[in-house]
C-alpha cells in the first residue's frame, strides 16, 4: 500500500508541475497584457512619481455625495440595486445616457440603439465577439489604445495600422488601402484627445472617415473616452453624430465618473446593439445595477457636470505644467504633443533609444512612465510608428508639485541614453 500510495503522490506532484500555458487556447498567445497588468500594479504606488496609468485623479470624485446616494439607494431601492438588471441596462440610466447624447451630440438613439456597458472596453469585446472572425481585418489608428488591441486580437483579428498626425488619423491613408484592395470589417478610432497621443481628428477627416465607412460597408467603432474633457472649444461632431448607420460609440464614465463603477454605454445601429446585448448575456450578463443608478442619480443632480468642469480645470492645468516641464528639461532631439484635452502627451526621443530598456532605469530613480511600443501596430506601412522609441506620458494622476521633478528624472535617463 506504501508503494501505490507513493506512485499516486509522484502522479500528482508531475501534474502539479504540469505546463498549463501548454493548454492555452491558440487565440490566446497574441494577447499580451502584461502592459496593462503593469500599469495597474502602479495604481497604488506611494514611492514612484508615476506617469503610467490613465487614471482619473481621485480629489475629483465627489465622495460625500457618493456616499450618500449609495446608502439610500441601497435602503430604499434594494430590490433594485442589489439585484441583476436587464441585459440593455436598467430604463432609467438609459434614459438619462440617453438625454446627454442629445444635448451634446445633436441626436438621441432611438429605440434598440443604446445599452449600458461594463466601462468601454466591454463594448469593444463585445464587438469583436460578435463579428470577428479569424483573420477578419480591424484596421486602427497606429499608435492607439492597447485594451482595445487586446480585445481584437483576443479574436484572432488581423490588425492593421493606420499613422496619426496632428490631425488624428491620417484618412487619406486608410482611403488608398481601401482602394489597394483592403476590406476591413471594423475600423476603430479615438477622435477625440487620443490615448495615447492627445491628439484629434479634425472634423473634415471624420467626414471623410464615415463616407468610407458607407463606401466600403465596413463598421466604425468611435471610442469617446476623454470627449468630455477638452481644455478649450468644443470638439468637432462625433462619428457617431455624423454618421450613426454605420458607428458605434463605445462611452465610459469611468474617466469622467469613477472607474470603480465600470459603467459604460454603447449606441449604433438597432441591429448591430442587439447582437451585443445577446454576446453580453454570454459574458457579464448585466453592468451592475448599483453602479447604473448611482450614475443616474448623480448625474440627474447636476453632480457629474460640476464634476466635469472640475477635472477639465485640473486636467489643463496638469497638462501645462507638463509641457512646459518637458521644454525645460528634455535634450535636444525629443519632440513631444501638446494635448487639448484627455489624459495624455506622446514623447518621441530620437532613433536608436529603447524606451523599454529604458524603463528599468527610470524606476530606479523611482519614475513611470510606459514604453510606446505596446500601443503601435509593428510592420503596417510607411510612416507608422513602430512605438520603440516612444513614451506616453499620463499626467491626470500626478500631483502639481511632482510633475517638473518627474519629468527631470525622466529626461536624465533620455540623456544617459544619448
Amino acid at each position: 500500500m506504501t508503494a501505490v500510495t507513493g506512485q499516486q503522490g509522484t502522479d500528482r506532484d508531475d501534474t502539479d508541475r504540469r505546463a498549463w500555458d501548454e493548454l492555452l487556447a491558440r487565440r490566446t498567445h497574441a494577447l499580451g497584457g502584461g502592459e496593462i497588468t503593469a500599469i495597474l500594479s502602479l495604481a497604488g504606488a506611494t514611492d514612484v512619481i508615476t506617469f503610467s496609468g490613465g487614471f482619473p485623479e481621485p480629489a475629483t470624485f465627489s465622495t460625500g455625495v457618493l456616499a450618500d446616494t449609495a446608502a439610500r439607494l441601497i435602503a430604499t431601492e434594494p430590490e433594485v440595486v442589489l439585484q441583476y438588471s436587464a441585459t440593455e441596462g436598467l430604463p432609467g440610466i438609459r434614459e438619462y445616457v440617453s438625454g446627454r447624447l442629445a444635448a451634446a451630440e445633436g441626436r438621441a438613439p432611438g429605440a434598440g440603439e443604446l445599452m449600458i456597458t461594463s466601462g468601454g472596453i466591454d463594448c469593444m469585446e463585445l464587438l469583436a465577439k460578435s463579428y470577428v472572425d479569424p483573420g477578419d481585418v480591424v484596421v486602427a489608428e497606429s499608435p492607439t489604445y492597447l485594451g482595445a488591441l487586446m480585445a481584437f486580437r483576443g479574436y484572432q483579428a488581423g490588425m492593421r495600422g493606420v499613422p496619426v498626425d496632428d490631425g488624428g488619423m491620417r484618412v487619406e491613408a486608410l482611403a488608398d488601402l481601401l482602394a489597394g484592395g483592403l476590406r476591413p470589417k471594423i475600423v476603430y478610432t479615438i477622435p477625440d484627445y487620443q490615448n495615447p497621443t492627445g491628439l484629434s481628428m479634425t472634423t473634415d477627416r471624420r467626414q471623410a472617415l464615415a463616407d468610407l465607412a458607407r463606401r466600403y460597408g465596413f463598421l466604425i467603432l468611435e471610442d469617446v473616452a476623454y470627449r468630455e474633457l477638452g481644455f478649450g472649444a468644443a470638439p468637432p461632431p462625433s462619428l457617431w453624430s455624423l454618421a450613426p448607420d454605420v458607428t458605434v460609440q463605445a462611452g465610459t464614465f469611468s474617466k469622467i465618473f469613477s472607474p470603480g463603477f465600470r459603467m459604460g454605454w454603447a449606441a449604433g445601429p438597432a441591429e448591430v446593439i442587439s447582437r451585443l446585448v445577446v454576446a453580453k448575456q454570454n459574458s457579464d450578463q448585466c453592468a451592475g445595477a448599483l453602479g447604473q443608478r448611482m450614475v443616474e442619480e448623480y448625474g440627474r443632480g447636476g453632480h457629474l457636470d460640476r464634476q466635469i468642469a472640475t477635472a477639465r480645470t485640473l486636467y489643463e492645468r496638469r497638462a501645462g505644467l507638463t509641457t512646459r516641464a518637458l521644454a525645460a528639461h528634455m535634450p535636444d532631439g525629443v519632440t513631444w504633443t501638446t494635448p487639448a484635452g484627455g489624459f495624455f502627451t506622446w514623447l518621441t526621443c530620437p532613433e536608436g533609444v529603447d524606451t523599454v530598456a529604458l524603463s528599468a532605469a527610470a524606476r530606479a530613480e523611482k519614475v513611470a512612465y510606459v514604453p510606446g511600443r505596446p500601443f503601435c501596430l509593428q510592420d503596417t506601412g510607411a510612416g507608422t510608428e513602430t512605438g520603440t522609441n516612444q513614451i506616453r506620458l499620463a499626467y491626470s494622476r500626478v500631483a502639481d508639485d511632482l510633475i517638473a521633478e518627474g519629468i527631470r528624472r525622466i529626461a536624465g535617463v533620455i540623456k544617459s541614453a544619448l
